[in-house]
């Protein structure tokens, strides 16, 4: 099956005059899930090329078992360096959607009308989109088929205030996902700071922080099984 990964374009962290982008391990983690279960991967953002990083997940203490197989993995950083521009994107061409996260996301694909459209599109042609850490920010103005708020009613997860707060940005961030979720109606779930929970409401996956990536890359190929049964039944 056909996977689309929708990485940030976002490399400035607010006015602090530092770095930021997407997070390695949210990334290497759901590509390696995927990849090793025979699904093809696609990579797309905004302005489309190399994405930035966010270095703090670059930094030794922020390593781990997919981050070190990607760094010595030559054909997915070749991938990575030339990501396909989202505007080129099709949703009818894939069969699921994963957004990594990184604050990257919080000030490009929260914002972003294409995005916006995509999962809009890939969720009511009955397949799933899973999101992890500051990701669910791209849920921001996601309508459903009501026009109310996509998250309003369903239980979701990403990056807490708690957990914020912890990485000394609740000052800097255009916005606190965990509040944002809670005000558009959803039922914000979460557990120990930077330990792993992961949601599924249907066809919606949430991740609560990196230490979800996997999971929740994992609870997107328990969706794409149940997809594949319902579609053979």
């Amino acid at each position: 099956m056909k996977i689309l990964m929708v990485l940030t374009s976002h490399d400035r962290l607010g006015d602090t005059g530092k770095q930021t982008g997407f997070w390695l391990e949210e990334f290497a983690a759901p590509y390696y899930v995927l990849k090793d279960a025979g699904h093809e991967i696609t990579l797309a953002s905004p302005k489309g090329g190399e994405p930035p990083l966010d270095p703090k997940s670059d930094e030794p203490a922020s390593q781990t078992e997919a981050t070190r197989r990607f760094k010595g993995d030559q054909e997915a950083k070749a991938q990575l360096a030339s990501t396909e521009r989202l505007d080129s994107i099709r949703s009818s061409d894939f069969d699921a959607v994963f957004y990594p996260g990184g604050h990257g996301p919080l000030w490009d694909l929260a914002e972003d009308a294409r995005s916006k459209a995509l999962i809009e599109q890939t969720l009511a042609h009955g397949k799933p989109v899973a999101l992890v850490c500051h990701a669910p920010a791209v849920l921001k103005s996601v309508t459903g088929d009501d026009g109310r708020p996509l998250v309003a009613g369903k239980r979701v997860t990403g990056f807490t205030n708690e957990e914020e707060e912890a990485v000394g940005l609740t000052e800097v961030v255009p916005f606190l996902l965990e509040d944002v979720l809670k005000q558009l109606g959803a039922s914000f779930s979460k557990t120990e700071a930077f330990k792993p929970h992961v949601i599924r409401e249907g066809l919606l996956i949430t991740g609560q922080n990196p230490a979800s990536s996997e999971p929740t890359a994992e609870a997107l190929l328990e969706a794409l099984t149940s997809e594949m049964a319902s579609a053979n039944a």
